[in-house]
Parts: structure tokens; C-alpha cells; sequence
């Protein structure tokens, strides 16, 4: 038996190759994870740290990167892959296991739909609104609606509850006997504060809010007879059929179409806040504008990260223990170690900042080209199907990359502060083989929900065929599935 023991214990030998991370490409990944408010932290911290690290006397270079109107879907090439390969496998080597991570079903976290997270100003939106109540002439009555109102909007601005239910509840709740007729009026004092669109019941009305406030013109009644009349036209962006009902030339349409797309569908957001249960002020990673032609342009908005160098009475100090190497003292040795390792340090960190730049710069390229539709209109209708495997193949970055970045950065754009992950979203195949967002498509189906009879809502079978005639043949179940995902209760439920 002990023979036997003894013949199994044998010493095999085995080829494995396996890729160790640096500390340098841990670095270069942490550095990239980080949001910028967190950067501009560790950046101060590193300069305390280290005394060869300092602030370059020059302007720090800040690059705009532009996109134009038509953009092609064919990857650019960049340099420095190897070093971006290795970016990768270090965000596979950081200290905090996916799983740790939120969830991702086409863009939108678990956590994330269970808590909305609160962007832009400290002063609340429901604030603001009540700084102009405040203004206003109203009666003890109509205050206690205004305020109710205003609690009652959606974080983009609009109202989507019955005023027969908002009278019952003013009844129930706050002991305000009221009229659906005075709830009407007080809402039309409240789509008068700023900004224009708020208020509105729906996205027709809200954009109709918006043109009123301008100054008489032909082409105010332009805007305001398309929005009205050719409502379906204009949302879905057949422009050329709107050309057509409307009698216009080339040009007329053109000044049309771009006065149009400057309408902004969510007021709310503008405000600066989306209402939710955890505060905190998000400073945007990226800066996006747009221009009147349809150009996209952004920066990276660089917070208040100074230009680093390296000291160069460090630099000169280790040039000359190095030409008198062969006649050191134990004392200069350990200076001399002393200071290449503080020079090593800076050099690596200025290099970690550049590959920050780097990655950030292509994820945001990639995404203002897949979705520019968006950008140009800030339609949430306009996001096109988008998963991260799709930026991480554009882009050439690992799809580990892609995600930490697009789950820790904002963007602020003409439309709102709105985090990369909002950008992101699973599509529908048909079965004739077309693809839509599944958020186009909840977008269509609540407007249907908010446009329908209250006394008699549709059934699923019927906003079936009402989105089939917008143009979006989905099956029954699946409106089911959008409508319990959007909130919205069964027809019976609705009335």
C-alpha cells in the first residue's frame, strides 16, 4: 500500500503562459475608471505624495473632436494598441470583481432602476418651480394646486396624470375640494414659468408651449401648424412628405427643419435635475454641443487638472548622480534611488493621465457616431439599438473597458446632463428584419397611454395595432412587456 502511495507522487512539468499586470497598467486603469470630480482628487493627492511631480508653467492643450452631420460607421485606426491591450487586461486584473458591478440589460443597471440618480444644480427642480409660484398672483386655493402640480410632474417636465385624478387626490389628501376646470387653470399659469414646455400633458403640447413663446413670424406659424397638424410627420422625421403637405421650397424647409430640431422635448432636464432619492452634484466628463448644422462637437472637460511635468531639479539632479556613479557614498546611492523612483513615479502618472485622455476620447467618438441622431434632435426616440460589445468593437478597447467607463462618466449635452449609460439600449428585430430601440419603442407606446380615452383605455391588443400603425409591428406580449417595464397598469386599471 505505501509503495503504491509513493509510485502515485510524481513531479510533472507543465508550460503555462500567463500576462502579469504592472503596477503602471493598474494605474493607467484606475486613472480611466475614475469620474472627473474623483481625478481631480487623486491628481492633488499624487502632487502632495510626490515632490517631483509639478505644475507646468503652460496652458494645459485641450482638443475639441467634431463629428459631422453624416458620420460614417467605419472604425478609425488608432495608435498605441498595444499599450490600450494591455489597458484592458489591467481593467480585468482591478481590485473589485464584476460582480460587485450594477447589472446590464441593454445600458440600464438593476440598481439604476431602483434608484435614480440626482444630476446638475443642488437647488431641487421642485425649487425652482416654487421660486416662480412664488411670483405669481394666486388664491390659497390655487397655490395648494400649484404646489400639487408641481410635485405631480415628471423628472422631464410634464404631467401625465388625469386632472380627474389630481382632483381626487387634492381631495383625499390635502383637503382641497377643487374642479377639474380650476386644476386646468392653475396648469395653464404653471406652463408659463420657465423653462417653455413645462407642464405640458404631452410632447405635442409641450413643444406647441415652446413656439408660442416666440415673437410673431411667418415661420412661428410655420413651426406651429407642422407641430399641429403633421405631428406624426415631424416625429418621425419625414421631412420630405412634410415639405410636401406644407408647400414649402427647399429652403423654407430647411429653416423649418432647424428651427424645429432646437425645440427642446424634455424641459425638465434643462433645470439641471432629475428628481430621485440620492443627491449628488455630478460634474459631466464630457462636454457635447451641438451646432445649427448638425455638427457634433465635444471635449473632455478637464476640471481643475493642472498640466503636470516632471521637476526638472529632479531630472537634473539624477543626470548628475548618474555621471558620478562610480564614486558614490552609500548616502548618494540611497539619494540616487530615492530620486529615480519619485522621477519613475511622476513620469508614469503623466503617462496614465495621457492614456486616461486617450480611451475616454475614442469611447465618446464612438458613441456620438452611432448615436447622432440623438444629438442633433434629443429625441430619446432617436437612440438606435446600442450595446457595449458594439463601442468595444468600434473603438478597438476591450468590452471591460467600455463598460467601466460608460458606468462611471456624464455627458452634458444640449439636451441635458445624461450619464454614457443612457445612451445604451437593447433593439427589437421584427420579423421582416428591421431593428428598433426597445426605448423608441416604449417612447411610442407611452405616448399612445397618454393620448388615449381615460374613460375607455386601450387594451394591449389595441395599442398593439396603434403601434403597428406608427410603424412598429410588435407582438402582443411584448407590449405587455414594455408597458409593465414603463409602470403603466392594465387598461382596466387606468380608468
Amino acid at each position: 500500500m505505501a509503495q503504491e502511495q509513493i509510485q502515485d507522487q510524481r513531479l510533472t512539468q507543465q508550460q503555462k503562459l500567463a500576462q502579469s499586470i504592472t503596477q503602471q497598467q493598474l494605474l493607467q486603469a484606475q486613472l480611466t475608471e475614475l469620474p472627473i470630480t474623483q481625478l481631480v482628487e487623486r491628481v492633488n493627492a499624487e502632487m502632495d505624495d510626490n515632490p517631483a511631480l509639478e505644475i507646468s508653467a503652460e496652458e494645459p492643450e485641450f482638443s475639441e473632436y467634431q463629428e459631422a452631420p453624416e458620420s460614417s460607421d467605419t472604425s478609425d485606426s488608432y495608435e498605441d494598441e498595444e499599450r490600450q491591450s494591455a489597458l484592458d487586461e489591467a481593467f480585468e486584473s482591478l481590485g473589485r470583481d464584476d460582480e460587485d458591478l450594477p447589472v446590464y440589460h441593454g445600458g440600464v443597471s438593476s440598481q439604476e432602476e431602483r434608484e435614480e440618480i440626482v444630476y446638475g444644480q443642488t437647488e431641487s427642480f421642485y425649487d425652482q418651480l416654487k421660486e416662480q409660484m412664488d411670483m405669481t398672483e394666486l388664491t390659497e386655493e390655487e397655490k395648494g394646486v400649484m404646489e400639487y402640480l408641481i410635485g405631480s410632474l415628471d423628472d422631464d417636465g410634464l404631467l401625465r396624470k388625469p386632472l380627474h385624478s389630481i382632483c381626487d387626490e387634492l381631495a383625499i389628501y390635502h383637503n382641497i375640494d377643487t374642479t377639474e376646470e380650476t386644476v386646468l387653470h392653475v396648469l395653464h399659469k404653471l406652463q408659463q414659468f420657465d423653462p417653455a414646455g413645462i407642464g405640458a400633458r404631452t410632447l405635442q403640447e409641450c413643444l406647441l408651449l415652446q413656439i408660442e413663446r416666440r415673437e410673431p413670424s411667418a415661420l412661428k406659424e410655420l413651426m406651429r401648424k407642422a407641430v399641429e397638424n403633421y405631428f406624426e410627420l415631424f416625429t418621425k422625421k419625414h421631412w420630405e412628405k412634410l415639405q410636401q403637405q406644407l408647400l414649402l421650397t427647399d429652403v423654407q424647409a430647411e429653416t423649418l427643419i432647424r428651427e424645429l430640431r432646437k425645440l427642446n422635448p424634455k424641459p425638465g432636464t434643462s433645470m439641471g435635475e432629475v428628481v430621485g432619492r440620492s443627491i449628488q452634484q455630478i460634474t459631466p466628463d464630457f462636454i457635447v454641443d451641438t451646432q445649427e448644422d448638425g455638427t457634433v462637437t465635444f471635449s473632455l472637460n478637464s476640471g481643475d487638472i493642472p498640466e503636470l511635468h516632471v521637476s526638472q531639479s529632479f531630472t537634473d539632479t539624477l543626470k548628475e548622480y548618474q555621471s558620478n556613479k562610480d564614486n558614490m557614498s552609500k548616502q548618494v546611492k540611497e539619494a540616487l534611488l530615492y530620486t529615480k523612483k519619485k522621477v519613475d513615479a511622476a513620469q508614469g502618472f503623466i503617462e496614465a493621465i495621457r492614456v486616461r485622455r486617450h480611451t475616454l476620447t475614442i469611447t465618446m467618438k464612438a458613441i456620438i457616431q452611432w448615436q447622432h441622431r440623438f444629438f442633433e434632435d434629443g429625441d430619446e426616440a432617436s437612440l438606435r439599438p446600442m450595446i457595449l460589445k458594439d463601442i468595444a468593437e468600434k473603438t478597438g478597447l476591450d468590452l471591460s473597458t467600455v463598460s467601466r467607463v460608460s458606468n462611471s462618466k456624464y455627458a452634458q449635452t444640449r439636451w441635458g446632463t445624461f450619464p454614457l449609460r443612457y445612451f445604451f439600449s437593447d433593439g427589437y428585430m421584427t420579423a421582416e428584419g428591421e431593428e428598433y430601440s426597445t426605448r423608441e419603442i416604449k417612447a411610442a407606446l407611452r405616448d399612445i397611454i397618454d393620448a388615449e380615452d381615460k374613460r375607455n383605455p386601450l387594451s394591449d391588443d389595441a395599442l398593439r395595432e396603434e403601434l403597428t400603425k406608427k410603424g412598429y409591428p410588435i407582438a402582443r406580449r411584448t407590449v405587455a412587456k414594455y408597458r409593465e417595464a414603463l409602470g403603466i397598469p392594465i387598461a382596466r386599471l387606468r380608468r
